[in-house]
């Protein structure tokens, strides 16, 4: 059965999706299509709407095995220089970034206590009690800030 013009583009944007990670300008531009036309296909076909989203969990799963690769660190053989057999394979080590150990560490390791600082959620009322010299204090604070 051969798809319809709309269908096609549909498929050829989840493809595109795919190819560039996600990423909505560079897979429109790719098809010759707008972000207005693609975000039409999102809103009125939840079939696209989940292709889309399932691209879209793919170039996550991609982008947190790069960051594996970084925690874990990396080991890289290669050839040597002059092309000689009697060349050994250098080993090209990248050790574990201590950037993307806390990047995961802040972004999933939260209730462990990996914050920089405290997130407070407010689930409806709340009251507190707090001394005058305690609202001197905010208020002096806050306008020094502001």
């Amino acid at each position: 059965m051969e798809l319809n013009k709309v269908d096609n583009h549909k498929k050829q944007l989840i493809e595109a999706l795919e190819k560039y990670r996600g990423i909505v300008s560079t897979a429109c531009k790719s098809v010759g299509l707008s972000r207005t036309t693609y975000y039409d296909y999102v809103n009125g076909d939840p079939d696209f709407a989940k292709a889309v989203e399932e691209a879209q969990e793919d170039a996550i799963d991609f982008v947190e095995g790069k960051l594996f690769e970084k925690i874990n660190g990396i080991t890289m053989l290669g050839k040597g220089g002059s092309g000689d057999d009697d060349d050994e394979d250098p080993t090209y080590t990248l050790p574990p970034s201590d950037t993307a150990i806390i990047f995961y560490l802040k972004t999933k390791g939260k209730k462990r206590g990996y914050v920089e600082k405290m997130e407070v959620e407010n689930s409806g009322s709340m009251s507190i009690n707090i001394s005058k010299e305690q609202v001197k204090e905010i208020s002096k604070a806050l306008d020094e800030k502001y």
